[in-house]
């Protein structure tokens, strides 16, 4: 298990860029000044800067210029105060930890474009739900990519995870194969890699839809859980893909990656004005516990310095 202090560090130098956007750190923008338009002004600039969306912008300064006037609040300490207490209301909704073991097996498909860090999250996941005593098995669903596959059975032989695939075929069929297995040798989660796709490829976005249909048919109620995989540092054009794949998919949650220092993680409330989706692990580095749950105390902690 990841020591909490050592993950405190990772996720405070993980958001570090988004707190020199921020002017969140000691001494900078809150440091000082007196609190007027030039400000705000300066504040909405960088919010934007951070990739938080121009309706999330809004939103933040809105609040923050009511809490001023409310609060009587004269200095910068007391406005960094109201602004942690403002990004925690917003960011606290959307916490939920994943109960994968209330079902068995429980079936997660997970979702994402190429790059995004999609198939070296399903590996840490299994490492994490393996930190809990569940039994993790792997379906390598993008049978498009012959390194998608290898990469997925690379984490499966570091894990002790049994994969199932096969090379070339269907994707659905797979799948499909794979619930079988999962049931037969008593696995209590299985995670469903697909083929990575844009959201404008229809034709693939329709693919994962079949393979959707297919687990549902192969277990009733089933998926449990249809994560998103999003690059922290893909700024805007998160929130496309989370439109997207939410209207093909419906999302249950969302895991975002590599907030490593140059990401910037303002995005995250960007697309929580989008689509206030759960989001359930961040990941800030390339280590196997690098991939945590998202608590939103701790994220407001290590961007507000």
């Amino acid at each position: 298990m990841l020591a909490a202090t050592s993950w405190a560090a990772r996720l405070k130098a993980g958001l570090a860029r988004t707190r020199e956007v921020l002017g969140t750190d000691v001494g900078t923008l809150f440091g000082g000044r007196k609190i007027d338009e030039a400000l705000f002004d300066e504040f909405e600039a960088a919010l934007l800067s951070a990739d938080c969306g121009v309706e999330a912008t809004g939103e933040l300064l809105a609040d923050l210029r009511q809490r001023v006037k409310t609060q009587r609040i004269e200095d910068g300490a007391a406005l960094k105060a109201a602004l942690k207490a403002a990004l925690l209301e917003r960011l606290a909704p959307l916490e939920r930890r994943l109960d994968a073991g209330a079902r068995r097996p429980c079936i997660i498909v997970i979702a994402g474009v190429n790059g995004s860090g999609k198939t070296t999250s399903i590996g840490k996941l299994a490492k994490w739900l393996q930190g809990r005593d569940l039994k993790v098995m792997l379906a390598a669903g993008d049978t498009f990519r012959a390194a998608a596959r290898e990469q997925l059975a690379a984490w499966g032989e570091r894990n002790g995870v049994t994969v199932i695939g096969q090379q070339g075929g269907d994707p659905g069929a797979v799948v499909f194969d794979a619930i079988g297995a999962a049931t037969a040798r008593g696995a209590d989660v299985l995670i469903a890699d697909t083929a990575g796709r844009l959201p404008t490829q229809l034709h693939l976005m329709e693919e994962i839809k079949k393979v959707k249909r297919v687990i549902a048919k192969a277990m009733p109620g089933a998926p449990h859980e249809t994560l998103l995989v999003l690059d922290g540092g893909t700024g805007q054009n998160a929130i496309a893909q989370v439109k997207a794949f939410d209207d093909a998919l419906g999302l249950t949650g969302l895991i975002v990656t590599k907030l490593d220092g140059s990401a910037k993680g303002g995005v995250i409330l960007g697309i929580r004005k989008s689509r206030p989706i759960p989001l359930l692990f961040i990941g800030v580095g390339e280590g196997i516990d690098d991939l945590q749950p998202f608590v939103a105390s701790e994220f407001v902690e290590a961007l507000v310095d």
